[in-house]
């Protein structure tokens, strides 16, 4: 073979394999997805079944692929899952007031913003919602029932939603009457009007760490004391630590997330979240229960909450259709348990009623079932996203970075190598128009100043791969 050929072969493989990582780049490859067949590539390329094969050895030789026998070629799941956290990671020797509030405002301000890449704020993309389905039917509901949509709603709620909820929540086992639901707007009022009901100013709430920074907030403006014992990534809460808690502390009340805990994405096994049921009952402790991202499950099974074991009114479930459905119409609900008079009470009080129109809109979109094929596909693609972003992650962030690989929700949670400030990674991020939640608003304690949260709910796009590359970038000039 001459030197020229020679040098055309080099450069037919090598094209190759710049076609398949585009492909890994756009998110039309994910991690675990099949490549093309040979043949299929070679003839959408119009190259030579050896020289698709050249590539696909070469990219398995770096490491991007992986061959399995009699089956093919497969996008490499490479990405590195965090070590389980210690449970006497931090000692629990007296209820902590909550000070974060400075901080969690400003990664706030992104909120709602369209000129940043935003890897903060968790929500669907646009893309991936029925924004003209729900257009539609919000239209229909206004022009056929004008004085219902323009008025005030019921204090617990438009009666068609509260049934589709009611059902929903039965059909995957929750005990609930038709008529529990109480419809708030979102589930930070459903969260804000749980903790009113059951707890007082200077009572201890017990959370787990990592956890949302907004019920932080929530606690530091309710002027409750918090205790925190471990989330960890592979398991989420401990029972042990729960009871070890209960022990040595006055707790008035929980809020625990157990499913796709925000920010480490941790999933709480269904006989853990049993036990700590049983262990709160014993002592009549309420138990406030983030359900925002059980619907976005990756596998076949929906996970179990806290709520199905309950059976004494004391779980008090939180949910929305703000990570599912429509963010914007800030719709959520709250199954109170024993708790509803007092809630219903506050709920008259703070707000009277939710919108209408989105309520009657929401409920006329479950009630043609629509909702399951929705979250079907949506599912599959945060999956995806998810994967894609985990890729870029490796590719482009310093050596020693570790992530999550969360088998539902829509963020995951970095662990940065070395003494890498990630509040000043934040701003410097931010100066760049790049939104990101450092990890220090995510506990009360001095924890998690190396790590960040990224969202993946946005379609990969040239832009999001730009914002990871300079982010990385960053992070490995800040741990230098």
């Amino acid at each position: 073979m001459t030197e020229q050929a020679v040098a055309n072969d080099q450069f037919r493989y090598q094209a190759v394999e710049r076609h398949i990582l585009s492909m890994i780049d756009k998110g039309a490859l994910g991690l675990g997805d099949k490549l093309p067949s040979l043949r299929t590539m070679s003839t959408n390329l119009g190259m030579s079944i050896s020289t698709v094969n050249q590539a696909y050895v070469e990219l398995e030789r770096k490491g991007v692929v992986e061959a399995r026998p009699r089956s093919g070629f497969y996008v490499q799941r490479r990405s590195i899952r965090l070590p389980k956290t210690e449970s006497a990671a931090a000692p629990m020797d007296a209820p902590r007031p909550v000070t974060r509030s400075g901080l969690i405002q400003t990664v706030l301000e992104s909120v709602g913003r369209d000129d940043a890449v935003e890897l903060c704020v968790i929500a669907p993309g646009a893309e991936l919602l029925p924004l003209k389905e729900l257009g539609k039917i919000t239209a229909s509901m206004i022009r056929e029932h004008p004085e219902r949509a323009l008025g005030y709603a019921p204090i617990p709620g438009d009666p068609e939603l509260i049934r589709q909820i009611a059902f929903h929540s039965m059909e995957h086992g929750i005990p609930v009457q038709p008529d529990d639901p109480i419809i708030t707007a979102g589930c930070m009022e459903s969260l804000n009007l749980a903790l009113r009901s059951v707890c007082r100013r200077g009572n201890t709430v017990l959370i787990q760490g990592p956890t949302y920074y907004c019920f932080l907030q929530l606690l530091e403006t309710l002027g409750l004391r918090a205790i925190e014992i471990p989330s960890n990534p592979e398991g989420g809460v401990s029972p042990d630590d729960l009871a070890h808690a209960l022990k040595t502390f006055d707790i008035s009340a929980c809020i625990l997330a157990p499913n796709f805990n925000n920010p480490d994405s941790s999933l709480t096994p269904d006989d853990a979240k049993e036990e700590i049921v049983s262990l709160l009952a014993r002592r009549d402790i309420p138990l406030i229960e983030d359900d925002v991202s059980t619907d976005l499950h990756f596998t076949p099974k929906r996970p179990g909450t806290f709520k199905q074991f309950d059976r004494k009114g004391l779980v008090m479930l939180c949910s929305s259709f703000s990570k599912t459905l429509a963010p914007g119409y800030r719709v959520g609900w709250l199954l109170p348990g024993r708790f509803r008079d007092k809630v219903l009470e506050m709920k008259a009080t703070t707000n009277v009623s939710t919108s209408a129109p989105a309520q009657m809109a929401i409920g006329e979109y479950l009630r043609q079932g629509r909702m399951a094929r929705h979250l079907k596909r949506l599912r599959l693609q945060l999956e995806k996203q998810m994967d894609t972003m985990q890729f870029h992650l490796e590719r482009h962030f310093p050596k020693g970075t570790r992530v999550t690989h969360p088998t539902g929700g829509m963020v995951l949670w970095l662990e940065l190598p070395g003494d890498v400030d990630t509040v000043e990674l934040f701003f410097q991020a931010r100066s760049r128009s790049i939104g990101i939640a450092p990890g220090a608003i995510f506990s009360t304690q001095d924890k998690f100043s190396n790590y960040i949260r990224l969202s993946c709910g946005t379609p990969w796009s040239q832009r999001l791969d730009e914002g990871i590359r300079q982010l990385g970038t960053m992070a490995a000039a800040m741990g230098r």
